[in-house]
């Protein structure tokens, strides 16, 4: 920021990421109405760029084109510039990435969107450098060429505007059909196909953590037993953890690796990787009881609670790739560096963690175990000392909005942790980011909006905020047998249905039925970094009608694979935690119900256990919300617990024993 210099409109925002850009030349607005209005009545086209905060190659177009007082007059005089944050208005972000795809095949940030006063974008593109190069247009160029030909032959635009909506609002959101177990072979068939088997993950460079796939991976080990699939997850992590992708001074983890080894990340941290890569860590150390993947779970919370929590409750989005102006500085390290800091201990680090004078990025060393054995990792003195060390050096951006996406999937993982450690300190976090979110992201109407910083975020939540949420609300039930969070997990699904359920051809929008400021509204059921709020409520849905046995909420589960079977079945790689839940469709899952003065007996073994499909209830703390938890109820009995899997119960079992062997046979 440059306070000699006059702000903009963004300077009013709570956005970093607009703020960031507030002390530009542009005379940018933020997403509202009174750009649209502006554009309209002064016959403009509008210029929309989305980033985010922790975006490199967002940094790079703005200090070479939005902080450029000619590429601001060009803009100024002849465009409407709107700048989003694609992590306040994911919805938005969603429809002009489509835009962009469907135009160029391929997408990205920072995203570049020209389109007319009635949102009808006519240019889609990522990344533009400013001046002309090689062949391609600059930005200063492509400005000025579109403007001309808005001045010129304005109808040529907007009836290419007409056409671009017209092509992707004939896209089928749903595709109806029936899936069968098969889909689940075709997804594990392409997933080893594309499997690294020397350094694992999936596609080759560049690599992505890949949370959903590693999750289907082990529903897949669940339902077919498959020791190949568990392998995969195992050593996939395992490479993750060795190579740079993977903070071993700090702890967390980056977005991706450039290369095929994990080597070279892209060094911005976001909080959902972390929190999704440290639930899957957690499930794989209750399937194989290897310490190695209890401490990749503990070290990446460790990591977020150090670096991303907010005090007063809730977890920040993200940190930067940047620092003193180069991607990667705060990570990196000289070998002049390493044997000051170590001194008669820095031989043993600079062998182990491949450190050399020449480096392996950009004349600077990331530290790595690649090719090493994990027995050679550092021990907690050594890691100390360069952690203090790198403590003193100016530290990347911090992005602290509070978003309920990232929080709910933090939530999540942070009860997983609970559950293979009892530590309470893990439900206590988990508790107050929950709360935290349920208290601050909401207005008094009981509407979500996308999250918090310095108050409510001004965009209503996505359905993808409700999904991730109700799988908060759900684990946090099942992790502390308090009904209040599934009472309002009853009552969020309600308002969930309510606002995103599409009644005509099912499945659900991503955006309310109260929000009307796109052009049209999607249903997004591709799993990305993170999984999709269709794959997620479909999941959630079947797990909380077996909670309160709700016959219709199973059901719109069970249609969300009719719906979608189409899409699914096209590329089913790409819909893995939607393949994941359907494991659950497939085999029907099991419930136990507890009863009793000491229910913990059962419900502490459970959640430390491998039972992706598995639900368990108190029905003593039951009756109110769902009375059938009467028949279940014994009085005067230290505990008890009925399993039932289809629609039938086994005789109830008063032993930790006989509960562990009823299980295993099922």
């Amino acid at each position: 920021m440059k306070p000699t210099k006059k702000p903009n409109r963004l300077i009013n925002e709570k956005s970093p990421y607009l703020l960031q850009h507030a002390y530009n030349p542009v005379n940018w607005y933020p997403w509202t109405q009174e750009a649209f209005d502006k554009a309209s009545q002064e016959n403009k086209l509008i210029f929309l760029s989305i980033g985010y905060s922790t975006c490199h190659w967002c940094h790079i177009m703005e200090k070479e084109s939005f902080e450029d007082e000619e590429v601001g007059d060009i803009l100024n005089r002849y465009y409407v510039s709107i700048k989003v944050d694609r992590e306040e208005h994911p919805d938005v972000d969603n429809f002009y990435m489509e835009v962009c795809q469907a135009l160029t095949g391929s997408g990205g940030w920072p995203l570049t969107i020209i389109m007319t006063p009635d949102k009808h974008p006519v240019f889609a593109a990522t990344y533009i450098p400013k001046e002309d190069s090689f062949g391609r247009l600059g930005l200063k160029t492509l400005l000025l060429k579109t403007n001309e030909l808005w001045q010129k032959d304005r109808e040529k635009l907007i009836s290419a505007g007409k056409n671009i909506m017209w092509y992707i609002k004939k896209q089928d959101r749903t595709r109806p059909g029936e899936l069968d177990a098969g889909v689940i072979d075709d997804a594990f068939k392409a997933l080893e196909a594309s499997y690294d088997r020397k350094y694992g993950g999936f596609f080759g460079a560049p690599k992505f953590p890949m949370p959903g796939i590693l999750l289907f991976l082990l529903g897949y080990y669940s339902y077919k037993k498959d020791p190949r699939a568990l392998e995969m997850v195992q050593n996939t992590l395992e490479n993750m953890y060795k190579g740079g992708i993977y903070d071993h001074i700090g702890f967390g983890l980056c977005r991706y690796s450039t290369d095929k080894q994990w080597l070279v990340p892209h060094f911005e941290k976001m909080l959902y990787d972390n929190a999704l890569i440290s639930l899957v860590t957690s499930e794989v150390y209750k399937i194989t009881r290897n310490y190695f993947f209890k401490t990749f779970t503990l070290e990446i919370i460790d990591y977020v609670l150090r670096n991303l929590k907010n005090p007063e409750g809730g977890f920040y989005t993200a940190e930067d790739a940047d620092s003193e102006g180069e991607e990667g500085r705060f990570y990196t390290w000289t070998l002049e560096e390493i044997k000051n800091v170590l001194a008669d201990r820095a031989d043993e680090f600079i062998k182990n963690y491949n450190i050399t004078k020449q480096g392996n990025f950009e004349g600077r060393n990331i530290p790595n175990l690649i090719g090493k054995d994990l027995s050679l990792k550092m021990d907690e003195n050594t890691r100390k000392k360069l952690f203090e060390y790198r403590e003193q050096r100016v530290k990347p951006f911090r992005d602290e909005k509070i978003l309920v996406s990232g929080n709910s999937l933090m939530v999540v993982s942070l009860f997983k942790a609970y559950g293979i450690t009892r530590d309470e300190k893990y439900r206590s976090e988990a508790e107050n980011a929950l709360n935290f979110i349920l208290k601050k992201a909401r207005t008094s109407d009981g509407r979500i909006h996308v999250g918090y910083r310095n108050g409510i975020l001004k965009a209503k939540a996505t359905f993808d905020d409700y999904s991730h949420l109700l799988w908060a609300l759900i684990e946090a039930y099942e992790h502390t047998l308090n009904t209040c969070y599934l009472e309002k997990a009853k009552l969020l699904a309600e308002d969930m249905i309510k606002l995103f359920y599409d009644e005509e051809a099912g499945g659900f929008f991503l955006t309310g039925s109260d929000v009307d400021h796109l052009p049209a509204r999607d249903k997004v059921t591709q799993d990305g970094a993170v999984p999709s709020g269709n794959s997620v409520a479909a999941y959630c849905l079947m797990r909380l009608s077996r909670l309160l046995f709700d016959d219709k909420m199973e059901e719109l589960a069970l249609n969300q694979y009719r719906v979608f079977a189409g899409r699914i079945r096209e590329n089913p790689v790409f819909h893995s935690f939607f393949l994941y839940s359907f494991i659950y469709a497939l085999t029907g899952g099991v419930e136990v119900v507890v009863t009793g003065e000491n229910p913990e007996i059962f419900s502490h073994y459970l959640m430390g256990e491998f039972g992706p499909y598995t639900v368990w209830a108190y029905a003593d703390g039951m009756k109110e919300l769902a009375p059938v938890y009467e028949n279940y109820i014994k009085k005067d009995v230290k505990v008890a617990a009925y399993i039932c899997k289809g629609g039938s119960c086994k005789n109830p079992v008063s032993t930790l024993e006989e509960l562990k062997e009823i299980l295993r046979r099922m």
